[in-house]
C-alpha cells in the first residue's frame, strides 16, 4: 500500500522535495514515457508555487493576500501531482524502486506479512443471561483471555444451526458468519426461547484461510 503522505507539509520542505521530484523526472522522461505535454504543464504550477512562495516570504512583499495567492498556487500544485504520480508513475513497470526514492516517492511493499492458518480451534465462553441472547465470548486457545483473537488472524467463522437433534458433523451447521470482534452476539425472538442453538467456531486469518473447527456445542436460547 502507497503512503498517501509522501508531501511534506511545510512549505519550504514542499519546495525542496518537488524540486527534487522535478529535475529528476526531467531525467527520466524518455525512460519513464512520461508525456511532454503534462511534464510542461507541471512546470508551469511548479514555477508559479516558486514565485508566490518568494514572495509571500519576503518581508517587502508579503502581504495577507500574497499568502492567499501562495496557498492556492501550492493547492492547485499538490493536487496535480498526486493525479500524475498516481497516473504515470504508481504502476509505471519502467519506474524502479530506486526511482521511486530519488523522486522523493514512497516504495511498494512487494512482499505481503504472512499470516498462518491457525493450528488450534478458539476458545470460548457462553453467555445466556440476556433473554433471547446467547452471547459467544472468543480467544485464543491456551492464551491470554484478554486477548481477542491470535496474531494474523481476522476473525472467527461461527456456524450455527437451531435445532432439536444434536448435529453430529460440522456441515449440518448450515448457517454461518464472520466476526472479527469479540463476543459475538445472537439475537432471537420470544417464539424461539427454548429451543437448542448448536455451534462451532474456527480461525480466519487475513487471506481468508480456515483454522481447524472447534467441538460442536450447544446453549439454551433464554
Amino acid at each position: 500500500m502507497l503512503n498517501k503522505d509522501y508531501i511534506p507539509v511545510k512549505d519550504r520542505d514542499f519546495l525542496s522535495w518537488v524540486t527534487n521530484f522535478f529535475n529528476y523526472l526531467y531525467t527520466a522522461l524518455t525512460r519513464f514515457n512520461f508525456p511532454e505535454e503534462v511534464y510542461q504543464e507541471l512546470s508551469a504550477l511548479v514555477d508559479d508555487f516558486t514565485q508566490k512562495f518568494e514572495r509571500a516570504i519576503a518581508p517587502i512583499t508579503r502581504t495577507k493576500a500574497a499568502v492567499q495567492e501562495k496557498n492556492d498556487s501550492r493547492k492547485t500544485l499538490t493536487k496535480r501531482l498526486r493525479t500524475v504520480v498516481k497516473e504515470y508513475l504508481n504502476f509505471n513497470h519502467a519506474v524502479t524502486d530506486s526511482d521511486r526514492d530519488k523522486l522523493g516517492l514512497p516504495i511498494y511493499k512487494t512482499t505481503r506479512t504472512h499470516a498462518p492458518v491457525a493450528a488450534k480451534s478458539p476458545d470460548f465462553d457462553i453467555n445466556t443471561s440476556v433473554i433471547g441472547r446467547v452471547g459467544i465470548s472468543f480467544y485464543e486457545k491456551d492464551g491470554d483471555h484478554r486477548r481477542g483473537k491470535p496474531a494474523g488472524q481476522h476473525g472467527v467463522e461461527i456456524a450455527w444451526v437451531i435445532a432439536g437433534t444434536p448435529p453430529t458433523r460440522w456441515d449440518e451447521l448450515i448457517h454461518s458468519i464472520v466476526d472479527t470482534h469479540s463476543p459475538h452476539t445472537f439475537s432471537f425472538e420470544n417464539d424461539q426461547r427454548g429451543q437448542t442453538l448448536y455451534f462451532a467456531l474456527r480461525w480466519e486469518n487475513t487471506r481468508g484461510e480456515k483454522g481447524p473447527w472447534s467441538p460442536i456445542e450447544s446453549a439454551i436460547i433464554p
